[in-house]
């Protein structure tokens, strides 16, 4: 007997039909002896709805009140899931953030979790074998007593701080594919399925684009040591045994319980990017501080950055990427810097993309990145910019050559399918 928390995304719960097959899913593990606490997003579709009713109210709405509307679509279907169990004769009740607590920051729209009680739940798993189904992505402050919401994608977090709350044998992740994969299996059909990842391995492929995770839910996995298995949804209930070790999917866990550490791991890449290149900047102390720190006031995450010096050693260029969602703001405020920053022009990019190799076997292996540079050299493929860290390492490229350059790094470090 175990504890679990199994979490489904939006499109696992769609319709009455799906989230009576996610109840299914539900029964297999109650039968089985765990006990079961089921984090739930909104129905497909759902939060963009509220989302553009919101901005159709006023498009400068008041940001708790946004939070107050938004977070009633995983309450919807938290009640229908708990429903649809309670019709198979499974003691199961709704949970709104708010009545666990979940104690968020008053940061709406964005809050982080600050603390769970559960104390509740486990009595209730203890005295009434109680399925609690809980409404992700949703919080409370305690200081306001309004709700509060975590970020899209935040059902992720909430059912990965549930777990840990819990003290959860596991935190499932039940999605719309089988698994983490070596890169986009779109992009290149040979990419496979890992069986298992380590969380920083992981962490930096959610955060250099791959759309499995929130990077948030993962760090919490990290920091609690709470294994993470992601999973489909679409897999028939009936055909998996909750006794088996693994079932198809793909455990995110400590590098301790992984036997063999693969040099790299896998390919991230992201369209979403935008490249601005300050020009002939005087070379001195300062300069970084004036361009970087009005950036950092507007929240405008800086990611590359590149500098290059004159010959003279009196000017340079500075050459950084954001968020594509950024771009315009980033130009502007930079434009609103220029005298204090004093640079001669300002040249930008938004048809760019980086592509990030990742893997902790970096660490003992010398060359990686050179291979990489080499292989893409042969495709015609230029690199505008270049960052590294301990286990993994971006290339800023033209963005038409994205697919070329993943199939390409892809198969360069044998990840293709044998």
């Amino acid at each position: 007997m175990g504890r679990l928390v199994m979490k489904f995304g939006g499109t696992s719960v769609a319709n009455i039909d799906r989230i009576r097959n996610v109840a299914q899913h539900v029964k297999r593990e109650v039968d089985a002896g765990h006990e079961v606490a089921v984090v739930v997003s909104a129905m497909s579709g759902k939060t963009n709805e509220l989302v553009a009713w919101c901005t159709e109210a006023s498009p400068m709405h008041d940001a708790r009140e946004y939070d107050a509307i938004v977070a009633s679509g995983e309450q919807v279907t938290s009640g229908l899931l708990s429903i649809v169990l309670q019709g198979l004769g499974i003691q199961a009740r709704s949970w709104q953030g708010w009545q666990i607590p979940i104690k968020t920051s008053d940061a709406h729209a964005s809050a982080r979790i600050l603390d769970i009680d559960g104390t509740e739940i486990v009595t209730r798993f203890k005295e009434r074998k109680e399925v609690a189904v809980i409404a992700g992505f949703q919080g409370i402050n305690p200081d306001t007593g309004r709700i509060t919401t975590l970020g899209r994608g935040g059902s992720d977090t909430s059912a990965v701080a549930i777990a840990a709350a819990l003290k959860a044998d596991r935190c499932d992740i039940y999605t719309d594919v089988d698994g983490v994969y070596t890169t986009d299996p779109r992009v290149v059909p040979k990419a496979r399925r890992l069986d298992k990842i380590a969380f920083e391995d992981m962490l930096e492929l959610a955060s250099q684009g791959a759309k499995v995770l929130q990077v948030r839910s993962v760090e919490l996995g990290m920091v609690h040591n709470m294994p993470i298995f992601v999973r489909s949804s679409f897999d028939k209930p009936e055909d998996i045994d909750p006794h088996a070790n693994q079932p198809p999917g793909t455990l995110i866990c400590s590098e301790e319980e992984i036997m063999e550490m693969h040099v790299v791991t896998g390919i991230a890449f992201s369209k979403d990017e935008a490249q601005i290149s300050v020009r002939q900047i005087e070379d001195k102390p300062g300069v970084a501080a004036a361009i970087f720190g009005p950036l950092a006031d507007a929240n405008i995450n800086v990611d590359m950055i590149v500098q290059n010096v004159s010959e003279d050693g009196k000017t340079t260029d500075l050459t950084f990427t954001v968020p594509a969602t950024d771009y315009n703001r980033a130009k502007d405020t930079i434009t609103s810097a220029k005298a204090k920053i004093g640079y001669a022009r300002l040249d930008t990019a938004t048809d760019v993309a980086k592509v990030s190799v990742i893997g902790s076997g970096m660490r003992s292996h010398a060359g990686v990145a050179a291979k990489a540079f080499k292989a893409l050299s042969e495709r015609n493929i230029n690199i505008r910019a270049i960052t590294t860290s301990e286990i993994k390492f971006s290339v800023l490229i033209d963005a038409a050559y994205t697919e070329l350059a993943v199939r390409t790094l892809h198969t360069l470090y044998g990840l293709d399918q044998a």
